[in-house]
């Protein structure tokens, strides 16, 4: 065949080779906005360490193969011998060995830790999203356990530590150790106090045996899981030990592994209980109460986690067409896919600016931001991931038929995307939280209120919604059917008013047009023309060099 006809122009240099961290203007200002001034070299420093491998060509192709090559069970070893063990590609090890090194465990013990960490997880889970998953949990079991200082002083240390081990030991011959969990069941799914599996007590303090099944576990390969199950005294937290003390394994029959949509990196399992050893965690019958922490603290994750996905979308959009040339000039500089681009820029840097703040009221740990965490994690976990998908699915189309392509990526951005919006209680579960928070939380509200308060009068768009919130806020009836409204709004709100304080006047004043103001259409791409589209792409476009 002859080599003229494989000639090779017009086509995009990959996005690689940068630092993750420094090309995103909103996350690195975030970063600076909520760390003390003391810390931030260091913590920029660690960031910028992280970003650069996450953008690396070798970092990018682990994400691939971990992808390319999902876990597979082994049920027995060659001799007959029940193992329940997962196996991973080596490319798995590497991600999550690189992020548990990089802190992202260890929030809950080192000064700004909470900022660190997310900007930390948004940036190393665009290399690889799946891998996120036993990180958010390993990160977010601490909250519980603290509810038993005997329990949190042994496994606290291994939760946060930096060392990554691999290997099925007792927890306690690890310098390391990573936390699954198991709270849904068949006939329940997010009603956990439908949950079948018991609990029966032995005779040491604290001890049980459980018997029941697990509809989904989640990172089956690690070292303890927590889990609810009923005691005698009702609905109770338990942590189950993969390998008992004594160094012989726990009864943890892990019956298939999920075949997911995407998230295929990473194990997700049913699992079967049969007399298996396990601790109490908190008191008998308060297990939803016990759990509570770790769950907020996820569902932030999964907003960190959707405002990443969004933000390597939007990035590998926009550095497509910065390059791809079509109908006489490049696409960036065509004035309808500058209006889209935008649009997804916009998005993304709401959700970033959104999941930052919500990280620093955790650092904070103030009353009042404890009460504003109440209302403001559900409603943006709420708004933030429904968003996801429709901004991936955008931005896989400005590269047209080359972001349908496997190779570029951007289909397991899009199979990944819905994720967020299913995990620790799907939209309606967030709406409906976001109700209980109003009717039983009176702090919460008010603590909501001061802070969307404080761009009060710096945008008429900005105050009107806040006033239609308020309204809506006023009005019960039919108050639990339009849950979802009044999240959205609440959620739109609170993302309209931290761009207004913080983000460039180009960027406020479109977000402020587009989702406040009612001027835009359905679809991405329908700004107002005369916005200043062109420094807001600009803004959000990863340099390379």
């Amino acid at each position: 065949m002859a080599a003229t006809t494989h000639t090779v122009s017009n086509q995009v240099p990959p996005l690689t080779g940068y630092d993750v961290f420094a090309a995103d203007r909103a996350l690195t200002e975030a970063v600076r906005r909520h760390m003390s001034p003391e810390l931030l070299p260091e913590v920029r420093g660690e960031l910028g360490e992280l970003g650069r491998s996450a953008g690396s060509a070798q970092v990018q192709e682990w994400g691939a193969q971990a992808n390319a090559n999902p876990p597979a069970l082994r049920t027995h070893d060659r001799y007959g011998h029940r193992i329940d063990e997962v196996d991973f590609h080596p490319a798995w090890h590497r991600l999550l060995g690189h992020a548990v090194a990089a802190g992202l465990t260890d929030a809950w013990g080192r000064p700004g830790g909470h900022v660190r960490r997310a900007a930390g997880f948004l940036v190393w889970t665009q290399a690889e999203a799946g891998h996120g998953c036993p990180l958010s949990m390993t990160h977010a079991a601490v909250p519980a356990l603290r509810t038993d200082p005997a329990l949190a002083a042994e496994w606290e240390p291994l939760l946060t530590s930096a060392v990554y081990e691999r290997e099925l030991r007792p927890a306690a011959q690890k310098a390391g150790v990573l936390l699954g969990m198991g709270m849904t069941e068949k006939q329940g799914g997010t009603d956990v106090r439908s949950n079948t599996t018991r609990a029966e007590p032995l005779a040491a303090e604290g001890e049980y045996l459980l018997t029941g099944h697990k509809w989904f576990c989640s990172a089956p390969m690690s070292d303890g899981f927590l889990v609810l199950a009923q005691a005698p005294g009702g609905l109770t937290c338990f942590l189950l030990p993969r390998v008992l003390p004594d160094g012989t394994r726990n009864t943890f029959a892990i019956q298939r592994l999920k075949d997911k949509l995407g998230n295929r990196s990473n194990a997700s399992a049913e699992v079967e209980f049969d007399g298996t050893w396990a601790r109490r965690v908190g008191e008998e019958g308060r297990g939803v109460r016990t759990i509570i922490g770790m769950v907020a603290a996820t569902r932030l994750d999964c907003v960190v986690g959707s405002a990443a996905l969004m933000r390597q979308a939007v990035a590998q959009a926009i550095h497509h067409c910065t390059y791809r040339s079509a109908f006489g000039g490049v696409l960036v500089e065509k004035p309808l896919m500058r209006n889209v681009l935008a649009d997804l820029a916009l998005e993304s840097e709401a959700a970033t600016v959104l999941a930052m703040r919500l990280a620093a009221a955790y650092d904070d740990g103030s009353q009042s931001e404890r009460a504003f965490l109440r209302i403001a994690v559900p409603a943006a976990k709420y708004w933030v991931t429904k968003r996801c998908t429709p901004v991936v699915a955008e931005a896989l189309e400005c590269l047209g038929g080359n972001g349908y392509v496997e190779e570029s990526g951007m289909p397991r951005l899009l199979r990944e995307a819905p994720l967020n919006s299913i995990w620790e209680g799907a939209g309606n579960v967030q709406a409906l939280d976001v109700l209980r928070a109003l009717q039983r939380e009176p702090m919460a509200l008010n603590a909501f209120l001061q802070e969307v308060g404080r761009a009060r009068g710096a945008d008429h768009r900005l105050d009107g919604a806040i006033k239609h919130m308020l309204t809506e806020l006023a009005d019960l009836e039919g108050i639990e059917a339009r849950a979802r409204r009044l999240a959205e709004r609440m959620a739109l709100v609170l993302q309209g008013s931290l761009l207004v304080r913080w983000a460039p006047p180009e960027v406020a004043d479109a977000f402020c047009a587009a989702r406040l103001g009612g001027d835009r259409g359905a679809a991405f791409g329908t700004l107002p023309h005369s916005l200043d589209l062109a420094s807001i792409v600009e803004r959000a476009r990863p340099v390379t060099h």
